[in-house]
């Protein structure tokens, strides 16, 4: 019996992996918090030149702003006047006593506080690409910590680090502080991310895996739409950044609740632990385990040394790896490009927010009835619909905004959908002893597309269409190179290098002979459980 025959036999998907679930979950509203918050702290309200010094800022509402939102961007909000010099030449001159902001629709934001417009309006898109830079080194190195010190020591250091860090944003005296401390969010992000879908994976059989990457993923979504409505309520960037944040101290019982990975225990030979582990589970589950010195003889182990290097160094393990993390550069480049940029559809930006997250709802309900089915043509056809509804936008007048919106919302749908297979694909193609380490390396791929598209979509001023030809083009490749994949649907994890780089040989040849297979394993596991529970009821 191997891991996932013991999972099965103490309950593979009981009452316990569903309460760790919950547990999972609840972290994954704060990060959509986090994630999508800068839509709203840091926007760009419509802007003028301050008439004199004595406008100070704290009486800016009492100066009438009549620009609108699409003047208040342009070159005439960064000049007060123009003035005729010696040679009959006119020339512009920049405001000299800063700016007046609108307060119709927010009271303050990061932009208007530091003055982040005009020459200055590039280092807004700088943060956001500092604070993805973030995610990207978080990745790393939460995910290489995980592998050595476990998933639940690290997933309780980084949501502890990110509530902490996270309330420190609301109290930046400056720019440059502020920007640091987005940063160190940032990196406790992808610690809470990989470490928690990996927890729930390592702890679900394999025809219910697939769940630990789907729930976490309505959660996200949930938190997508709940920001909508608090930065509603809530229109001081620093109040807001403060209400998003202080709830993680909540989250302090997880020290008493989350579980260890069992087979993250089992992996690096400490197997009381994870015996003493399974047996809690079984109980919860209503279900037994069988005798330790038995469950010792059955499940094997022993410690590995593993690095990054071990993603490369065998063929097919490398051919994988590349195509994987080309994948999740692609998703969440396009993800949080098409994310970012929802003011520039001219709606309602609460309400398109609100949208933008409610779409996510069945783009994860489709993937939760294809992806039993097959998990590599999943991937594809989903980057497939990302990239052709981008590119589709661009035969489309600008004068058509529902249009444009629709395909916007299309596009969302297949990247969000592709989001959610790309997570439960990798974990399934890196073996046990190599999963977090492989994660955390995908991560940081994809991470390097969060830093790129703040700024690919500063691109959209220049010309508008080169974000939407990188955005429909890149995920199209995506799903060419998806096909080359293994198809990983309803087979046991690999543990071990050996196991992924054999892939082909362990799998079923042909239709009968697959099916015959899973009558044998069927009718074995039977058999198994029930000598293990007469074993369990012997004295």
């Amino acid at each position: 019996m191997n891991f996932d025959q013991v999972l099965s036999v103490i309950g593979g998907f009981g009452k316990y992996q569903k309460i760790l679930y919950i547990w999972i979950c609840l972290p994954q509203i704060l990060l959509a918090f986090h994630m999508m918050v800068s839509i709203f702290t840091g926007a760009t309200p419509p802007y003028r030149c301050r008439e004199s010094a004595s406008s100070v800022a704290g009486n800016q509402s009492s100066v009438p702003v009549t620009h609108s939102l699409n003047l208040s961007l342009s070159d005439s909000s960064c000049f007060s006047s123009d003035v005729l010099t010696q040679g009959n030449r006119t020339e512009r001159v920049p405001c000299g006593h800063g700016w007046v902001y609108s307060k119709e629709t927010f009271q303050s934001t990061t932009v208007t506080e530091w003055d982040l417009v005009c020459s200055r309006a590039g280092l807004n898109s700088l943060g956001s690409s500092i604070y993805m830079f973030g995610l990207l080194v978080g990745s790393v190195v939460f995910g290489a910590m995980a592998d050595r010190y476990g998933r639940r020591f690290i997933l309780l250091l980084s949501i502890a680090l990110q509530t902490v860090f996270g309330v420190a944003v609301a109290f930046a005296p400056n720019f440059v502080v502020y920007v640091i401390l987005r940063f160190l969010v940032g990196t406790t992000i992808s610690g809470v991310i990989i470490n928690a879908f990996v927890l729930g994976t390592e702890w679900t059989c394999t025809k219910k895996r697939m769940l630990a990457g789907i729930i976490t993923d309505y959660a996200f979504g949930l938190g997508y739409m709940l920001l909508a409505g608090v930065a509603y309520l809530i229109r001081d960037w620093r109040k807001l950044q403060l209400a998003i944040s202080a709830p993680g101290f909540l989250l302090i019982f997880y020290i008493w609740v989350l579980p260890q990975s069992a087979r993250w225990l089992l992996a690096n030979d400490r197997r009381e632990e994870a015996i003493a582990l399974l047996r809690k589970a079984a109980l919860v589950n209503g279900r037994v385990l069988p005798p330790a010195v038995q469950v010792e003889k059955i499940l094997g182990g022993g410690k590995q040394g593993h690095s990054a290097v071990d993603l490369v160094r065998t063929p097919q393990m490398r051919k994988r790896a590349f195509i994987l993390f080309y994948i999740w550069f692609v998703n969440v480049l396009v993800y949080y490009g098409l994310s970012l940029g929802v003011s520039r559809l001219g709606t309602n930006l609460y309400m398109t927010q609100f949208v933008f997250g409610l779409v996510e709802i069945p783009a994860r309900s489709l993937v939760l009835l294809v992806l039993p089915c097959s998990r590599r043509l999943s991937q594809s056809g989903f980057l497939a619909v990302g990239g052709l509804a981008c590119l589709l936008t661009l035969a489309v007048p600008a004068d058509h905004s529902n249009v444009l919106a629709c395909l916007a919302m299309v596009g969302k749908f297949g990247i969000a959908a592709s989001f959610a297979v790309i997570y439960v694909y990798t974990a399934e193609i890196f073996p046990t002893v190599l999963r977090q380490t492989g994660i955390g390396v995908s991560c940081m791929f994809a991470r390097m597309g969060g830093v790129l598209a703040p700024i690919i979509n500063m691109l959209h001023n220049h010309s508008p269409t080169v974000p939407l030809i990188i955005f429909g083009t890149s995920p199209l490749l995506g799903a060419a190179l998806a096909l080359a994949l293994p198809e990983t649907a309803n087979r046991p994890l690999p543990d071990t290098v050996e196991d992924a780089e054999n892939w082909d040989m362990r799998s079923p040849r042909n239709k009968e002979d697959r099916e015959k297979s899973e009558d044998i394993n069927q009718s074995a596991s039977s058999t198994e459980e029930q000598e293990l529970r007469h074993l369990a009821r012997q004295p």
